[in-house]
């Protein structure tokens, strides 16, 4: 059954003019009245969210905000066991969005003359990146940036190997250990260091979240502070980003309203909420809502946040291993629309919230959140269609 609401209108902040806000309650779609020849274009959206429920997820929100203003959809529910739908302003862990925030850290710092990109990583952290093969003489800053450092993943997703390895504990994220341990950033290196190179440094594209705790290291250790004081300082608090944080060491609940996060284990749903994000560190650990999520990819984007030869570099792609016709540039992903329209943005994935989002390059930005993470190539589909509606919009 679907609850539509009337949109209703405020003032929006950063200049976005009249907000319509849309909500949805159990399953189906919301709709705003449409102007005559809008109702195509939203019918595909309409269609792609109702089919992300109809494959299983409990709920799937989508804003978006550009020259036409802001909006918020929702299909499904942000609670099972209550069917209250997704906050309006929802907070969810946003994963390896945390990725884009870190190389714009480090890409200011290179504007301002601290980091060369091109050096080695061992110039800077000495003797961190040694042993089994790894050596950190021979990976330079932009290669971990652009994941072509060849270094072994900590997690060890893809690689059969690393479930022999000294501390395979994190092999499996979802293990109770990986939940709740405070997880040092040293340490989830010192496990990947356990593990031999993927592949000679330079040659190959593949996405590793070593690559990216290394880097929240380098931030420390070039400003002289914790990554995430680094970015509150550089980022959240210019652009004015109140709903997006670190999470403090140990702290397991998300602050502001929120979905439910599920995870399917041994194939029973299971509330995954709550978890210490300390496992994925810099990688992955950072919490926003969908509209602090476009606002930062826009700023960034629109030149707010980098020089113009920093955000040239930013741009400069390789083949992304993990989504084909797509590019990884310096922690920004140029991926495909149906529409042809060119988009930048990253994109999520951590038990219990999947994010995709992107900006078009007519200026509409998207973010897209589901409460559950797709487990095949089927419900992975549907949710990226979903991003692929709302920028075709």
């Amino acid at each position: 059954m679907t609850t539509l609401r009337r949109p209703r209108s405020r003032i929006a902040l950063a200049g976005l003019g009249i907000v319509a806000v849309l909500a949805t309650q159990a399953c189906g779609t919301a709709e705003s009245e449409s102007a005559p020849g809008d109702a195509e274009r939203s019918h595909a959206l309409t269609r792609a969210l109702d089919d992300v429920v109809r494959k299983g997820f409990p709920g799937v929100q989508v804003v978006s905000d550009g020259p036409d203003g802001h909006r918020t959809v929702s299909a499904g529910v942000g609670d099972l066991a209550t069917g209250a739908p997704f906050p309006e302003n929802a907070q969810v862990r946003i994963g390896s969005n945390t990725k884009t925030f870190v190389a714009t850290v480090l890409l200011q710092l290179a504007a301002e003359g601290t980091l060369d990109l091109d050096a080695p990583i061992e110039r800077y952290l000495p003797g961190v990146v040694r042993g089994n093969g790894n050596d950190g003489n021979r990976v330079t800053v932009r290669q971990l940036m652009q994941h072509t450092s060849g270094l072994p993943d900590y997690v060890g997703a893809g690689n059969p190997e690393a479930m022999t390895a000294p501390n395979p504990v994190l092999v499996n994220a979802l293990s109770d250990e990986a939940r709740w341990r405070q997880y040092a950033p040293a340490e989830l290196v010192r496990i990947a260091m356990s593990q031999p190179p993927q592949f000679e440094p330079g040659t190959r594209q593949v996405y590793t979240n070593t690559n990216y705790i290394l880097l929240g290291q380098l931030v420390e250790q070039l400003t002289g502070r914790p990554a995430a004081e680094a970015v509150r300082t550089r980022i959240l608090e210019p652009l004015g980003l109140r709903d997006t944080y670190t999470p403090a060491a140990g702290e397991t609940v998300i602050r502001g309203p929120h979905p439910v996060g599920y995870q399917t284990i041994d194939g029973k749903r299971a509330d995954f909420t709550d978890l210490n994000p300390a496992w994925a560190s810099t990688a992955g650990d950072m919490v926003a809502t969908g509209s602090d999520v476009n606002r930062f990819f826009t700023a960034l984007l629109d030149g707010k946040l980098l020089p113009a030869a920093q955000l040239e570099q930013m741009r400069k792609t390789v083949p992304f291993d993990r989504m084909p016709g797509s590019g990884y540039g310096l922690g920004l992903i140029d991926q495909p629309v149906s529409c042809g329209k060119r988009v930048w943005g990253h994109g999520g994935s951590i038990p219990g919230y999947e994010t995709r989002n992107g900006v078009a390059s007519d200026g509409r930005a998207v973010t897209v959140i589901v409460n559950q993470l797709p487990d095949s190539a089927e419900t992975d589909k549907v949710v990226a269609a979903v991003l692929d509606a709302a920028l075709c919009e």
